[in-house]
């Protein structure tokens, strides 16, 4: 069989904000959340390749050695994380650093790829249906992270041993005279093959993770936090500055991983329960402690990349029709409404705000799973996942909030999902969240919905008329399938719902396709000249909605 190749390394975008612009959108439609729309002059933001673990501008000129992992008495417990994060908390903030040999922190990109984890020091090898094998520190990767093994409630650190890596044919090893810590780790399981472990979940990089279901390709990430992203003063990293692996019994289909997060304004401690399987799903239980106030903290937060879709705006020199890891935001309102954003690569960075009170659910997610829509053999983006936060209690008032960051590029993450708090933490505050994470290659909505499955926008110019293009008056088509639209009859008086916050709309129409069962929405906008216009539309029969609801933006 095919042997999944090592994950690219991620990633990480940086956003520096220039100016803002609050576009204002009303709530378009009785029940449904509404957007609240920022636009900011491309150029305002950094989207290079960089370091995401170093939270510090200026690094200390002698660090200190890392510092043994805290003692504890007693069964090492969830409670035990969380008693550190509160801890840390009430001190000032110390940047987790170590010193990194040279030849380690100037690694170039190939040369840190060459330095493998040898598979055959992977912990709990032979002894469970989980191992993990590690991550050493250089390239980007400069920040320690401290990793310990916590067996029948008894926490052991796990030391550092160069004999567990092969550093390939470079000379880095040859510049390690001291122990030095990991930069993170990553879990292998035998999700697809009885006699071979694959890789189901990496940590690596600030608070970054991703994880894998059966059959799928890495795309895009998860998170621990967010905070302060797309603000004018910058975002803030938070890192996983230590991790406690739970060792499994040896027939075990869940794994438990413990996690202290730090950064400049809040310390976490996380919990995460691994299920693998064909939806792979993570049971994740979060407690936050805060420094300092926080404008803008973003909860679960999911990170992709979206360089062009079938409804573009922008036009790329590239030979395949579809470039990205995810294709809309799917969002689980409180109300029961199922809500589908197409995401958009702009000229300008834009921040949607959908607003709600206890979601049941919200993600990014990758609905086109068709070779021929992206002729990709290499990326196979049509098997990259999607991944779905499904929120356990009542997460109270707040936003689903959509960043789209402008990119050129498809190396660059540039959309980021998050639930946003509507009160603002302050300093000595403490939040707690709960919620599980899932995978999937398909959709979580009841099977009788109606899904959006293609956006398209262009000129309503009719050809022969004479008319003159204008980027205000533009044809849009939509098309919808599954639940229970391929088994209506044609003939059925299957109408449009659209909705808009500014212009007219006019000429709707609604038919059947000839081929596969889906039913097409066009209809004419005319936004009169408005730099930003929110829309929203859905199909209904006697009355009752037989699809979800698709929104969107559209900006000249």
């Amino acid at each position: 069989m095919n042997r999944p190749v090592p994950p690219a390394l991620p990633i990480f975008v940086l956003l520096f904000v220039a100016a803002t612009l609050v576009v204002p959108a009303a709530s378009v439609w009785a029940g449904a959340p509404a957007a609240v729309a920022q636009a900011a002059k491309p150029g305002g933001e950094s989207r290079k390749p960089t370091a995401p673990a170093e939270p510090q501008k200026q690094k200390p000129k002698s660090p200190a050695p890392p510092a043994p992992p805290p003692v504890v008495s007693g069964p090492f417990t969830f409670d035990k994380v969380e008693a550190m994060a509160r801890e840390l908390a009430s001190k000032p903030y110390q940047a987790a650093v170590a010193a990194l040999p040279k030849p380690l922190a100037d690694a170039s990109y190939d040369d840190y790829r060459k330095l493998r984890f040898r598979p055959d020091h992977a912990l709990w090898r032979g002894k469970s249906r989980f191992e993990v094998q590690l991550f050493h520190m250089g390239f980007l990767f400069k920040t320690p992270v401290k990793i310990v093994v916590v067996d029948q409630g008894k926490a052991e650190p796990l030391t550092y041993d160069k004999a567990m890596f092969d550093f390939g044919d470079t000379d880095l090893a040859k510049s390690i005279s001291a122990p030095l810590d990991y930069a993170g780790f990553r879990v292998h399981y035998d999700l697809n093959d009885p006699a071979y472990k694959d890789e189901i979940i990496v940590f690596l990089g600030a608070s970054y993770f991703r994880f894998l279901g059966r059959e799928q390709r890495y795309g895009l990430s998860a998170r621990g936090l967010a905070i302060d992203t797309a603000e004018p003063r910058g975002e803030e990293f938070p890192f996983f500055r230590q991790f406690w692996l739970l060792t499994p019994d040896p027939k075990s289909t869940e794994l438990v991983i413990y996690a202290l997060m730090d950064s400049q304004r809040v310390t976490g401690a996380y919990k995460f329960v691994l299920h693998p399987g064909t939806d792979t799903r993570i049971d994740v239980t979060t407690r936050l402690h805060f420094r300092a106030e926080v404008n803008k903290v973003g909860i679960a937060p999911l990170t992709s990349m979206h360089l062009y879709g079938e409804n573009r705006s922008r036009m790329f020199d590239d030979h395949r029709p579809e470039v990205h890891d995810s294709d809309g935001v799917l969002i689980h309102s409180g109300t029961g409404a199922w809500l589908w954003r197409p995401l958009t690569n702009g000229r300008e960075l834009r921040v949607s705000a959908f607003q709600e009170r206890g979601p049941r659910g919200f993600g990014l997610f990758q609905r086109d799973r068709k070779f021929a829509h992206y002729q990709d053999t290499e990326a196979e983006y049509h098997r990259r996942p999607s991944y779905w936060v499904e929120p356990i209690g009542d997460w109270g008032e707040g936003a689903v909030e959509l960043v789209e960051i402008p990119s050129n590029e498809e190396i660059h993450d540039n959309i980021v999902l998050y639930w946003m708090p509507k009160d603002r933490p302050r300093a000595g505050s403490e939040l707690g969240f709960s919620y599980t994470l899932h995978t999937m290659l398909g959709d979580p909505g009841p099977d009788r919905i109606g899904r959006v499955v293609e956006t398209r926008i262009g000129s309503s110019v009719v050809p022969g008329t004479g008319e003159k293009p204008s980027p205000s008056k533009r044809l849009v088509v939509i098309e919808f399938d599954a639940g229970e639209l391929p088994l209506l009859g044609a003939k059925l008086p299957v109408e449009p719902e659209i909705r808009t916050s500014n212009g007219v709309v006019s000429e709707p129409h609604v038919w059947k396709l000839p081929e596969g069962g889906r039913w097409r929405l066009s209809f004419r906008i005319d936004t009169q000249g408005a730099p930003a216009t929110e829309l929203m539309a859905k199909l209904v029969l006697d009355g009752r909605p037989i699809t979800e609801t698709w929104m969107y933006r559209y900006t000249p």
